[in-house]
């Protein structure tokens, strides 16, 4: 996320640091402050917050006309998108899971929100969605998945589709590979791309069950992300090592798998060997219902 640059007094530089941090600091902030309207201009953003065990973004605003809050449930290690027009109050969530549903509502409560629609970027094999449980308790919210997922919801997507939410909007980019029904979604300026699992911080979802394709998932991501701009923030559903953002650019000449060829990259994802996702025999058949299969 990009970084935070806040008013400090002088009061509180002389207790914090002393006269030659004070340069350090100062120079870092500005070099920070640069960096930041490279990135994302008009973006303010502010630091990770811990509660109760568990992972919570602070908020961020765009333009001070986006709410937008990186959500974290330990468990799977996913994360949940909350996106909001700051004047009309209509919101978004983005793959939201079961276990942490009365956090997510009570934040939409919290800051006055009304929750259009709940969105998940695939048919998740590790959680259980919530939006089928958030349905029945908040009236009027509406599912949406990707109409290739072989799920159900009330909105079915394809490329090209917007998710609409006050004076702002989400585009559909379909990006399968790691399943069939993967989407990825970008914000109307191209500053942020919710990925899903089609691309991880510095890796990507695996490809050995769901329908998952190799070379389909490699030109997912090279042609409908990478093509996004060098500063595009790149939020992924999971992490697993304490990472919440990326760019386009960084991800384009780092990540250690997808900057290889075609055919080093099939042979790298055929020779994971990785363990089968927990809570996939519940989730999958779960989630295809919208989260609300009865066992």
């Amino acid at each position: 996320m990009c970084s935070v640059i806040t008013k400090v007094t002088a009061n509180r530089r002389c207790l914090a640091v002393t006269l030659g941090g004070l340069r350090r600091y100062t120079e870092g902030l500005n070099a920070s402050a640069a960096g930041d309207r490279r990135l994302c201009a008009g973006t303010i953003a502010r630091g990770v917050l811990r509660e109760g065990g568990r992972t919570y973004s602070s908020g961020t605003q765009l333009n001070d006309l986006l709410l937008f809050r990186q959500l974290f449930e330990s468990e799977s290690s996913t994360y949940t998108y909350l996106l909001a027009d700051a004047n009309t109050k209509d919101a978004i969530l983005i793959d939201p899971v079961l276990e942490t549903i009365d956090r997510d509502l009570k934040l939409i409560g919290e800051l006055g929100l009304q929750l259009r629609v709940a969105v998940n970027t695939h048919c998740h094999a590790d959680h259980i969605t919530s939006t089928g449980l958030m349905k029945t308790r908040l009236p009027g919210l509406k599912s949406a998945i990707s109409k290739f997922s072989g799920a159900m919801a009330d909105i079915l997507l394809s490329e090209g589709d917007r998710i609409t939410f006050g004076k702002h909007y989400l585009t559909v980019r379909e990006t399968p590979g790691h399943t069939d029904g993967c989407m990825t979604l970008v914000t109307q300026d191209q500053c942020m791309a919710f990925t899903g699992d089609a691309l991880l911080i510095r890796g990507c979802g695996r490809t050995d069950f769901q329908q998952g394709c190799p070379k389909r998932l490699y030109t997912s991501v090279h042609h409908k992300i990478f093509t996004l701009p060098d500063h595009c923030l790149i939020y992924p559903a999971h992490d697993y090592l304490g990472q919440t953002v990326s760019t386009v650019g960084e991800e384009r000449m780092l990540n250690p798998r997808l900057t290889k060829s075609l055919e080093e990259f099939v042979t790298i994802m055929e020779n994971l060997n990785l363990p089968k996702p927990s809570k996939i025999e519940i989730s999958v058949p779960a989630n295809l219902v919208c989260g609300v299969h009865h066992f």
